[in-house]
Parts: C-alpha cells; structure tokens; sequence
C-alpha cells in the first residue's frame, strides 16, 4: 500500500519528505530531466512525495475558431500545451503522470489556499481520475508543523476554496481572452496592423485608477503661499518655529508679517506638554509587508512575494499569502521568541519580551480562515546563506514578529506658543519618554526628535534669522508600487495572491512605466477608448460585485456554474456594445499607440544643435540602432546605444558630458544606466575592460 503525497514545489516536497520519513528510510530519486522525487516510510507504510511546480493545468479554448469574440467554449488543458512559458512543466506532469497509479491513495499538501487546491485537485481528477483527496494543512514547513499537520490530516479537500478557485480561474479566463481579442482586432480594423492589446477583469479597472490620479495630476492648479519660519537659538541648538496659521496665502500680507517681526526676539506666550502612547505594530499581512518592502527598499511586490515565498519555502517564515493581521497562540509564542534570541541583533529583544508576565500580540482587525498573519518561524536561518535581499525581507519579517510582542512606546510633545512682534508662533518640541517595541523596530522607523531644554513662560528666546519661504501647493502624488497595492485591497479589487501580479501584467504590456507609477500613452488610450465607448469593462463596481460572489462560492452560499453563467451573462452584453463601437474605439487605440511608440523613441533634447530631438532610429541597412537627430541632415549627431534591450529615456542629463541618460533592460538581467556619449568620463571602466577583452581574444588567435 502507497500513499503519494502531492506538493506544490521542490523545496516543499524534499522537506516534507525529510520532516515525515523514519530514519534510513528515504529515498531521493532524479529523472534523467532532472526531476527529483522522494519514497521514505512511516508507521511500516510507504510514501511517494511529488511537486507539481505550480499549475499542471491551465485553461484554453475548446476549439481553435480563429482570432473571434466572445468565445465562451474551454477546457483545462496541460500548462506545457496553452503556454510557451510553461514548457519546462512538461517533464514534472510526465513525471506526476508516471508515478499516480502507484498510488493505493493520495495525499494533499499544496499550499492551502484556493491556487494550491485547484493546482492539486486538477492532478487528482484528470491523472488519477479522483475527485477528493485527504488533505495536509500548514502554515509553516517547519517540523514540527509538518508533522503535526501530517497526523491531524483533513479527511477531504477545502471544496469550498477548490470552487472559489475553480470559479476565479474561469472569470479571469473569460474576461482575458474575450476583452484581449476584442482590443487586439479593434486596433486591427482601425490600422491594418496587429499588436496585441491585453486586458482582464481586474486588469482594467485598476489602470482606469492609475490614469485617474494621472489626470488629477495634470489638471492641478499650483496655487502660490508663503510660510514664515524663526530659526531660534536655544542653548547650543538651533530650531525651527512657523507662523502659527502656516500657509498664507496673500503676498502683502506675508511681507507685513515679515517686517513686524525682523529684528526682534520671541515671547514665550504659553506651554503645553501632552504625553501619548503609541501601541505596537500589527503584524504583516499579503498587503502591509508589499508596502512596507516597497517604502524600505523599494521591491515591488511581486519581487516582495518572490523573496518572502523562497524564506517560506526554507521554513523560515509562515505562508507569506495571508489576509490575517493575527498570531494565535498555537503558533508557540514563546518558542519562538527563544529561537529568535539565538540571533545576535535580536537578542535583547526577545529575551525582554520572555521576561514578561504576559507574552500577547498586538493584533490587527483581519482576519483569514486558512492562515494566520506573515511571521518569523522558530526554524532559524544561517545568515551568512541569505542573499541580500532575502536578509533585508527576513530582518523586516522578525523584527515586525518580535515588535508585535513589545510595549507601547510613551512620546511627549510641548507645544510652545512664542510672540514676536505682536504675531504668533508655534514650536513643537517632539521626544521618547520611554521607547518601547519602536527599538526593535526602529531600522524602519522615521521618527522626529526635538529635544527642549526646560523653559517658562515669559522667557525670551533669541531668533537668529527669519525666512520667508515662497511655495506652491503640490498635485496629488502618483501612486507608488506599495500605495496602489494598498489602494487596490481597498477598492475590493484582485487579491491578496493576485495584486502583485496584475500590476505587472500591466508593466510588461507597457501601460504603466517607473517606480512613482506614470501611465503610459498606450495605457491612457486603452482607458480613454473604454471609457468612452464601452465604460462596463472598467467597472470597479462590476469587479467588486463577481468577488462578493466568490466569496459566496467559497462559503457554500452559491454554486460555481451560476456566478459563471452571470458572468458569461455580462460579459456578453458588454462585447456586444463593444463590437458595435469596434471601429471608433480601434481609432482611438490607434492613436494611442502611434503616441506610444513616438513616445518610446524620444530620448531628449539634442546637445549639439539645441532644436532637435534625439529619437531612437532602426538603421535597415546596418540592422542596428543608434540614437539621431531629428534635424537630419542639417544635424548629423548621433550615438551607439545597445541593440538589445528595452531602452527608456530618464529625463535627465549627464553631470559630466550633458547628453541624454537612458536606463537599458535586458531581460534576465538588472537594469543599468548610462549617457549616450561613449568618450563621458563615466565610461572609462568600460573602455579598459573593452580594450583588456580584445588582448585577450588576439593571444588565443
């Protein structure tokens, strides 16, 4: 009798093996494609461990009918068949294939969530013809979890998060494929030319909201304002006190002020000290530890997800997928806590923390059914094996852990009300009383100290200097990769697991570019056209309302083929409006892409004759490209650039040489930055290593 126990990746499967197998038991066996899979036995039975590498299966239409819309007809098919990047998946399915009917009876333990009980439901009822299984549930690949996961075995699959799942992949698939053809064949009808436009159910609501902050930007109106500030000199320290109105918005006025007030000294005219307490952190759920890895290091979250789910994957953090900001007591606080001791910087803390009478967390509003919030495990790393950015998530994840646990912080402030020439003053003194868990966490801290000496009221303070500052009020500001992550679980749309990868999607089709999230003309012109013509598909409403209903599929309140018939419902009536507007939404896209790519190939002003713009050109007799003038032939400046890449202006000349700087990515590779001038002092490295390349290649001839 074998049971085989199907798992989501490698790293997964070889602990799980390593975690249940008696001593001298296991097995590792690799195919000649370099496969690896485990035999061990436990309690006189045998076990086949496998990994599926993620989805075996994927969706695809049932009949190939030609480049047409709406096609409501699919099937699941093997990933290696619908998609070019899943071709490695192939030897992993062939593997899976070959080994299920050695199986008496089957095991899951994927990730618990709707992606790992499609992944392994899909393997069961198309390789082994089963519809259920007896499922592991962990949150940790810890041991001891592994194990205790391993004996508390759930006699069935989660149905309700394999239909939620199931019910998830066939909306995004419908969506996909209907709205990307209908795009797609729409520029086609305007141009004669084919590029493919993508779109999705959460895809393009969540690109309407950037283009929205886009044009609150655009439409701004700075209004001018002025502030006054008093450089004062108390003690050995020089601080800042403002105007107490702050912003003032008539010049005259400002100048007045300014004048009532030169040459002489401030009043205290009154002292308010207030203490507050500051409660610990909640700890990281999907969404707070995208944002805060954002802020820290700027990762995006999908690199977030990448970095967190490799730690997860060693055991050193729980399930990084969680909508959970709570740590219940099953997860062993304490355990945990003398794990964390062992760490030289975390020391300290962790021993304070044992010290207390009552170890309890400071915990968040929500909440997930299937796992607890994103925690340092007791399994602990060997640093010095991280790489740098695993180190920077794993330092975020156990200080957030430990954090959680520490005391409130005490800050006080005094407010001091100061007079100077009949006009008052506002200084704010900020400082820690006593600082609590913000030690542990103060790495990722931006805390403010104004430290006052002792001062009464009445007593006179010395005012070094007056500035009057001219401002202007600041547009919205673009949203970043961590608060549009945050804006979108607000709105309801996507998911904790989905989010990273949408605002992706929407980077690799070219509708969002930079850190500080600008659209692109493409991107604006898919919104514009939808907008106008066909604004359904941009719905946050429509999005919202097919998430509350597969919410409803996940609680057992309704059936998976209804929500896909409301859908298939709705999505038909917009296609229809759609295709009746085909030609005048093709127009607008078609602009919008001539702008695009007009847009792409500007690099910035040309600094040999001042007019022209530089612009990417593709030679057809060299088959290379280089950077010219668009004066030609009056201008005749041009440059090498790399052929290949996606090269992007930066908006920003040289220090040095004061030509144009350009980012270039190369797929696989980081992106890296360079002038175009090839003889910039910047460039002098390069030129060594050129010339050191060429000695080296005539030696060996």
């Amino acid at each position: 009798m074998t049971e085989i126990i199907i798992t989501e990746k490698p790293d997964a499967a070889r602990r799980i093996a390593e975690a249940l197998a008696e001593p001298k038991t296991l097995k590792k066996y690799t195919t000649e494609d370099k496969v690896t899979y485990y035999e061990f036995e436990r309690n006189n039975k045998k076990y086949i461990v496998i990994c599926a590498v993620g989805h075996l299966f994927n969706l695809d239409a049932l009949d190939s009918n030609g480049w047409n819309y709406p096609i409501f007809n699919y099937t699941w098919k093997p990933s290696y068949e619908v998609r070019k990047e899943s071709a490695f998946s192939k030897k992993y399915f062939d593997l899976v294939k070959s080994l299920l009917p050695k199986g008496s009876s089957y095991i899951v333990a994927t990730d618990y969530d709707t992606e790992g009980e499609v992944i392994a439901a899909n393997i069961l009822r198309f390789l082994a013809n089963k519809q259920d299984a007896k499922r592991m549930k962990f949150s940790t690949l810890t041991k001891d979890e592994i194990i205790e996961s391993f004996e508390n075995m759930l006699p069935h699959l989660d149905f309700g998060q394999l239909e939620a799942g199931l019910t998830r992949h066939e909306l995004d698939w419908l969506w996909g494929i209907n709205l990307t053809r209908a795009l797609t064949l729409a520029l086609k009808s305007a141009n004669k030319g084919f590029a493919i436009l993508s779109s999705g159910r959460v895809q393009s609501p969540t690109l309407a909201l950037l283009l929205n902050r886009e044009l609150e930007i655009r439409k701004f109106k700075p209004k001018p304002f002025w502030e006054i500030e008093l450089n004062l000199k108390i003690e050995n320290s020089i601080v800042k006190a403002s105007y107490e109105k702050g912003r003032i918005w008539n010049k005259e006025e400002a100048d007045k002020i300014l004048q009532a007030c030169k040459g002489k000294n401030a009043i205290i005219k009154d002292i308010k000290s207030k203490k507050y307490k500051q409660a610990p952190p909640v700890p990281f759920n999907t969404t707070d530890l995208q944002a805060e890895a954002y802020n820290q290091f700027k990762f995006s979250p999908q690199q977030t997800m990448s970095i967190a789910e490799s730690l997860y994957q060693a055991g050193y953090i729980s399930y990084p997928r969680s909508s959970s900001q709570k740590l219940p007591k099953s997860i062993n606080y304490e355990k945990i806590l003398k794990s964390l001791a062992s760490i030289p910087q975390y020391k300290k803390f962790a021993e304070e923390i044992l010290s207390k009478k009552e170890i309890k967390p400071n915990e968040g509003k929500k909440d997930d059914p299937a796992h607890p919030a994103v925690y340092a495990t007791h399994e602990i790393p060997d640093m010095s094996k991280l790489t740098p950015q695993q180190k920077k998530i794993y330092d975020l994840i156990a200080r957030r852990t430990l954090a959680v646990f520490g005391d409130v912080a005490i800050r006080e402030t005094n407010t001091l009300v100061l007079d100077v020439g009949n006009h008052k003053f506002i200084l704010l003194g900020k400082k820690t009383l006593e600082p609590g868990w913000t030690k542990i966490y103060e790495p990722y801290l931006k805390r403010e100290e104004v430290i006052l000496p002792e001062l009464k009221v009445g007593q006179e303070i010395k005012v070094v200097s007056i500035e009057q500052l001219a401002k202007e009020t600041q547009p919205p500001a673009r949203y970043s990769q961590g608060s549009i992550i945050k804006e979108m679980e607000a709105k309801g749309l996507g998911t904790r697991a989905t989010r990273a990868e949408i605002l992706q999607t929407l980077y690799d089709r070219g509708y969002i570019i930079g850190k500080s999230i600008q659209v692109t003309k493409l991107g604006e012109a898919v919104v514009q056209a939808l907008k106008e013509y066909c604004p359904k598909i941009l719905s946050e409403e429509l999005t919202r309302h097919f998430e509350k209903e597969m919410e409803l599929v996940f609680q057992g309140k309704k059936k998976r083929e209804k929500v896909v018939e409301e859908a298939k419902k709705t999505l038909l009536e917009i296609l229809e409006e759609f295709k009746i507007k085909e030609k005048n939404i093709g127009k607008k896209l078609s602009e919008g892409l001539r702008l695009a790519r007009e847009a792409e190939r500007r690099i910035g002003i040309c600094p040999k004759c001042k007019t022209g713009e530089l612009r990417i050109i593709f030679s057809s007799k060299t088959k290379k490209r280089f950077v010219g003038c668009s004066n030609y032939p009056k201008c005749n400046n041009a440059y090498p650039i790399p052929n290949f890449g996606q090269i992007n202006s930066l908006d920003k000349n040289c220090e040095i040489c004061g030509t144009p700087m350009i980012q270039v990515w190369r797929k696989g590779s980081r992106p890296f930055r360079m002038c175009l001038s090839t003889t910039c002092e910047t460039k002098k490295d390069w030129n060594k290593n050129k010339a050191k390349s060429k000695k080296v290649k005539s030696s060996e001839k």
